[in-house]
């Protein structure tokens, strides 16, 4: 009887599951973030994430009990070292799992997973933003308008964080999202970045992103952070889908 065993096989053995797991758990320790269908990466958060908290404390038993999950001398220095240093202050949540939509041919849903404390962009954009302090009633109406008052300025605020990348053609929200992780936040950042680099950002969330093409992007990237929208108008009705038409 199962008697409330919810762990998914995954279509595979006992073995050939933990050695799965094993493996990928060594390639996000290694590489700190992985792409990977959406069921083994909800497996693969449950499997990695007490590795992730012996990590913080290191002993030879600790790491004794991660090797004999992760098989790898690599990854397990790896983690009791880089990843363990990152790791220290946070209490638990160490991965964090990104849908990226269907993949083409067997239409699986697939997902990146990735390790929270190394997302560099994410990070900086967190730093900025300002903490969280509770709430008094003891100021009455006047707490309220003082609030009030601040609201427009937070709002600048976090527009001034990044640009709205999906103006640019051939954009949609999940590749603006992409590019965020990616470290690209603003017009003038993806107007500096070449369209191979691009492309890799594309490449490393998955083959369903093989369709697009960002040769035009840098080029309308510069004219929005110029400020020339009439410009910007005028390129992309020449463009198709965000690139060049044949003529």
């Amino acid at each position: 009887m199962r008697h409330g065993k919810k762990d998914n096989h995954l279509g595979r053995t006992a073995s050939h599951r933990k050695a799965m797991l094993s493996n990928m758990a060594s390639s996000l320790i290694i590489h700190k973030r992985i792409e990977t269908t959406l069921p083994k990466a909800k497996e693969l958060r449950k499997y990695v994430e007490p590795l992730l908290t012996r990590a913080k404390e290191d002993s030879t038993h600790n790491r004794r009990i991660v090797f004999s999950y992760l098989n790898d001398k690599e990854s397990t220095k790896e983690l009791f070292g880089t990843v363990a240093d990152k790791i220290a202050d946070r209490p638990g949540g160490y991965t964090r799992i990104i849908k990226l939509g269907n993949r083409l041919g067997d239409a699986a849903e697939v997902a990146l997973v990735e390790l929270v404390d190394f997302n560099d962009a994410l990070l900086l954009a967190n730093a900025d933003k300002p903490a969280k302090t509770r709430r008094s009633r003891r100021g009455g109406k006047k707490a309220d308008d003082s609030q009030a008052a601040a609201a427009p300025a937070k709002a600048e605020a976090v527009v001034a964080e990044g640009d709205d990348l999906k103006k640019i053609e051939g954009i949609g929200p999940k590749i603006a999202d992409l590019l965020i992780a990616g470290g690209i936040t603003s017009f003038a950042e993806l107007a500096a970045a070449t369209p191979e680099a691009i492309k890799e950002i594309l490449d490393a969330a998955g083959s369903q992103y093989n369709v697009h093409n960002p040769t035009t992007w840098p080029q309308q990237a510069q004219l929005a952070a110029d400020g020339k929208w009439d410009e910007l108008k005028t390129l992309q009705d020449e463009l198709l889908g965000g690139r060049e038409s044949a003529e």
